[in-house]
């Protein structure tokens, strides 16, 4: 293949790329500010949290997008700043969690809550194929990197429902602030890589 055609079909999997970022930060703070109103006002742990993590996501997201207008150094400085803040939702949620378990604080149920964690089940693995798909077409770690990301917010989505749906069928009260420590982990582990700058190594490549 010609190098001017390879050239057109970089450009167009970049141009892609980018369209799949700017998707995934206006999903996640549609997302994000729906699961925080509808946690507070069912007083779900696991919904806030949830929500919280999903607007800190555009964070991380768009520190992906900036690399490419500003330097090195104000992007690392960003992502450990994500990565502080990451860690510090972890330890609210775990917080929060166990004392909604101490004090057996029941949640109502929240249809919203099913409603966007079940539609994010669908839309997150969604575009991390396409996010895989382009990465594939540059040989781009950091769009590989951002898949996985997208992955994750799939497997918190996974853990919503099903502490929701527990509470909403069986009033299992406590499945809202069990799910909640199960995302605990996941968010941790997000902000311990941030503030080693492991997504950082990534965006270069």
């Amino acid at each position: 293949m010609e190098k001017g055609a390879l050239n057109d079909i970089r450009t167009a999997a970049e141009r892609r790329g980018r369209i799949l970022a700017y998707l995934t930060i206006v999903w996640n703070l549609l997302e994000g500010f729906i699961a925080v109103g509808a946690g507070i006002l069912a007083g779900s742990i696991a919904l806030v949290g949830f929500g919280i993590d999903s607007v800190i996501e555009v964070s991380s997201g768009a520190i992906i997008l900036w690399r490419l207008a500003s330097g090195e150094d104000r992007e690392r400085l960003a992502l450990r700043l994500v990565g502080i803040s990451f860690l510090a939702l972890a330890a609210y949620v775990s917080f929060d969690a166990a004392k909604s378990l101490w004090f057996r604080e029941a949640p109502e149920t929240s249809f919203v809550g099913i409603a966007i964690a079940a539609l994010s089940l669908v839309v997150m693995p969604f575009l991390a194929h396409q996010k895989r798909k382009v990465a594939a077409k540059l040989n781009s770690r950091a769009m590989t990197a951002d898949s996985r990301q997208t992955d994750l917010c799939a497997y918190l989505s996974a853990i919503l429902l099903g502490g929701l749906i527990l509470n909403a069928i069986f009033g299992w009260w406590w499945a809202d602030p069990a799910a909640a420590l199960i995302m605990v982990p996941i968010i941790a582990k997000e902000g311990v890589e941030a503030l080693r700058g492991e997504t950082c190594d990534d965006c270069g490549h």
